[in-house]
């Protein structure tokens, strides 16, 4: 999660985007390295973020797990907490992130859809405190990409379609990114963060990006 406090999955399925169930079809998601936007999501503008330094372009993906209130799904909360609206007193666990600013660049909904809230050429406040090959202030030179979940509960099929299009779009998009430099929240803060957790299918991830990236551009 930004900041605050799986196996099982039919890969012949999930690699074919016309075969998801549900309202999202990944293979329509694209990215403007032009403006730094997710083409196919929708868009809700963050104030928690700021310029990059200068000249420096994404050269990682930190995937986080979120849920609001912890555990439930759906709902307006991630939008409100990233967009500095989350009410203290709709949620008993909503007062401790009260005065909390942080963000995302993207939110992958349990149904595949995303949500984009920071452009890509942009700093979102995602990392926090964080450190990746001796590099600290992961935020200056990572994209942030949340998952809506737990550690311990799973991730849907439809998210990972969704989350492996993002990932590939973005190696296309920006050449410093590969499907190497795809890492977990709790890779960058070890002991402080765990997400996106136990249940994340790592090698499911990335087969898919593997798969998408083999198909060339679409």
């Amino acid at each position: 999660m930004a900041e605050v406090p799986g196996t099982g999955h039919d890969v012949g399925m999930l690699r074919s985007p016309t075969g998801l169930t549900g309202p999202t079809d990944p293979s329509g998601l694209r990215v403007d390295a032009g403006n730094g936007r997710l083409r196919g999501a929708r868009q809700v503008e963050s104030p928690n973020c700021d310029d990059r330094p200068p000249g420096q372009a994404p050269e990682l993906i930190v995937v986080h797990g979120i849920s609001l209130p912890p555990g439930e799904f759906g709902g307006p909360w991630i939008d409100a907490l990233f967009t500095n609206q989350l009410p203290a007193d709709g949620h008993p666990y909503f007062e401790t992130l009260a005065g909390l600013r942080v963000s995302a660049h993207a939110l992958v909904r349990r149904d595949g859809s995303v949500v984009q809230y920071v452009p890509f050429d942009r700093r979102a406040w995602h990392a926090g405190p964080s450190q990746w090959r001796g590099r600290e202030r992961c935020n200056d030179f990572s994209i942030g990409i949340e998952l809506e979940g737990t550690d311990a509960g799973g991730y849907e099929r439809a998210q990972y379609a969704a989350l492996a299009r993002i990932v590939a779009m973005l190696c296309r998009a920006y050449p410093a990114l590969s499907p190497e430099r795809v890492v977990g929240h709790s890779d960058v803060a070890p002991g402080r963060k765990t997400d996106p957790g136990i249940a994340f299918d790592w090698p499911l991830l990335r087969t898919l990006v593997r798969l998408d990236l083999e198909a060339g551009p679409s």
